[in-house]
């Protein structure tokens, strides 16, 4: 990925100055809130990477936005950004910030991937098992993809586990395949 050396690179440093400020969650928190706004909408989207649009008016659009929402360091961060041309880094500068602050803070995030939405009960079952096996505090991400047909599919980290019926049939369909019974007539 284009830039991603760049953006860890300043993440980084934005932590940095976080941490030595005494704000690196609510920072957290204002980055989790920019990923997930851009993510969330393809106009900002295509405004931060235009090239026809100038840094200055993205960074305009960007303290219009987020400028009450956010603290001194990620509006420090958008100004910087500004300055240095590289506005249209802020969403993979924002994820990598939340992945790094994960780390530090020794923060996994459990990806549950359903057919339909968690329900709260099932969702904090599941948060304890992962922090019983894990030893680790976690935040649990939803992902609804309906053609697991139901169960589950839960990644933490490098390890998965897949409980979804779309796996059992195609556990079950390579059985049938690798099967050499030839009935008798």
């Amino acid at each position: 990925m284009k830039g991603a050396r760049a953006a860890l690179r300043y993440a980084r440093a934005i932590l940095n100055l976080a941490k030595d400020s005494g704000l690196e969650k609510e920072v957290n928190k204002d980055m989790e809130f920019i990923s997930g706004t851009i993510s969330g909408s393809e106009d900002l989207e295509r405004m931060l990477k235009s090239p026809v649009i100038k840094s200055a008016e993205k960074n305009k659009a960007l303290h219009a936005l987020f400028g009450e929402k956010v603290n001194a360091i990620t509006l420090g961060l958008f100004n910087l950004l500004e300055e240095n041309k590289r506005t249209v880094m802020l969403q993979s500068i924002a994820q990598q910030y939340i992945i790094i602050y994960d780390f530090l803070k020794s923060l996994d995030t459990a990806i549950v991937t359903t057919a339909i939405p968690l329900t709260a009960d099932l969702e904090a079952q599941i948060l304890e098992k992962v922090i019983e096996l894990t030893g680790n505090k976690t935040n649990i991400e939803n992902i609804i993809d309906p053609k697991i047909i139901g169960g589950f599919i839960l990644r933490v980290g490098d390890m998965q586990y897949d409980a979804s019926i779309s796996n059992n049939f195609s556990e079950l369909r390579k059985e049938f395949d690798n099967s050499h019974y030839i009935p008798k007539i």
